[in-house]
């Protein structure tokens, strides 16, 4: 039976991490072997965590307990004998610190078939770019979540282009469409409101500064009561909080709820009634495709992915940021649109759909190694 290594930096829940742990305890177990490998360390919380999901799987998890660069050395040395024990024949990592030190790990112990996951339009750090480059000769295939990002990848990135496959993200609507509506009374949100709601990392890439400053004006002027949740904690949380609390934020105050990580989206997404996401760049976001099998209608700005999981729905939920306010009020009136996005959900992102790829995938650069 085929040995396929997934590695990646940490395992705390997060898009890529989900991913991951999706694909890896889907996979058919009788056509597969599988082993995860994380960079960092095992997740103190398991409730913040996507480990006990691969463990209650059956799949064996190792933690490398990388610390920072300063342990680059040492965390190539422990995933070498770590391979070098298992001897898997097929590697694929996600996020640039597995994928750049695992393809080194996986060339230097023989592996055959190393697969690097590309998950993001990568426009913060350039020089991710040049080292997947410079060492691009060590992957059989990049992965990429979607058309743009592997637009970008050859054009931005200079990665060969026949190196380059497609494969999106997925969701099991189920999980959202059945979730009940969170109470929100704890956080002193009105029964009498519409909801917006904002899930993800609050980090500069997000874009989450400038739908706050935004929402000064779209929720002060608008003729529909509305109240702004934003979910998600990350290294500008702190920064947020201060924005929060100047003073041109006395009036809205009260309708903006800043709730922090969260464990029941799906709960969140039900109890709301648009989803916004203002990213400046993305690769496909796994939280739209949520939003999607929520049934709510979306306003994006027009980053990577994410016009892909819209389809023909995109031109009436996808905007320049300068143009939000006008959308913000518009979307959630035309009718029916939370429910075609759910079907979209259903009928091109099911995870037995993407899994089925996947698995076409790994065959297909398997059976190169079996004997004619």
């Amino acid at each position: 039976m085929p040995r396929i290594a997934f590695c990646i930096t940490e395992l705390y829940i997060g898009g890529a991490e989900r991913a991951l742990c999706e694909l890896a305890t889907r996979l058919d177990k009788n056509k597969f072997d599988v082993v995860v490998y994380s960079l960092q360390r095992r997740p103190a919380d398991d409730a913040q965590s996507c480990v006990p999901m691969l463990e209650q799987a059956g799949i064996p998890v190792f933690f490398l307990d990388m610390k920072g660069p300063r342990s680059f050395f040492s965390g190539l040395f422990k995933l070498r004998c770590l391979l070098s024990e298992r001897r898997p024949d097929l590697f694929l990592s996600f996020l640039f610190h597995a994928n750049f030190l695992g393809r080194l790990a996986a060339w230097s112990v023989g592996v055959e078939h190393v697969l690097s996951g590309i998950r993001v339009a990568e426009k913060r750090n350039r020089w991710h770019l040049t080292l997947d480059r410079w060492t691009s000769r060590l992957v059989e295939k990049y992965v990429c979540v979607s058309e743009s990002v592997a637009e970008f990848s050859a054009t931005v990135g200079g990665l060969p282009r026949s190196k380059l496959v497609v494969i999106p993200n997925a969701v099991e609507v189920r999980k959202f469409r059945n979730a009940l509506k969170a109470d929100l009374t704890g956080n002193r949100a009105s029964t009498k409101s519409r909801k917006a709601i904002y899930v993800g990392r609050i980090d500069d890439q997000k874009g989450v500064d400038r739908l706050l400053d935004l929402a000064i004006t779209w929720l002060a002027g608008s003729p529909v009561f509305w109240e702004l949740l934003i979910v998600g904690d990350g290294p500008k949380q702190a920064e947020l909080t201060d924005q929060w609390l100047r003073r041109e934020f006395d009036v809205v105050r009260p309708w903006i709820h800043l709730l922090g990580w969260r464990g029941d989206v799906p709960e969140l997404l039900a109890a709301s009634d648009l989803f916004v996401l203002p990213s400046h760049w993305e690769g496909m976001p796994n939280v739209v495709l949520q939003a999607m099998a929520a049934g709510l209608p979306i306003v994006s700005t027009p980053v990577e992915g994410v016009s892909e999981l819209l389809g023909d729905l995109a031109e009436e939920q996808v905007a320049d940021f300068d143009n939000w306010a006008e959308r913000l009020e518009k979307v959630p009136e035309i009718s029916g649109l939370g429910e075609l996005n759910r079907q979209r959900a259903t009928d091109f992102f099911s995870w037995e759909r993407i899994v089925s790829t996947y698995e076409a995938l790994f065959g297909s650069i398997l059976e190169k190694n079996e004997p004619k």
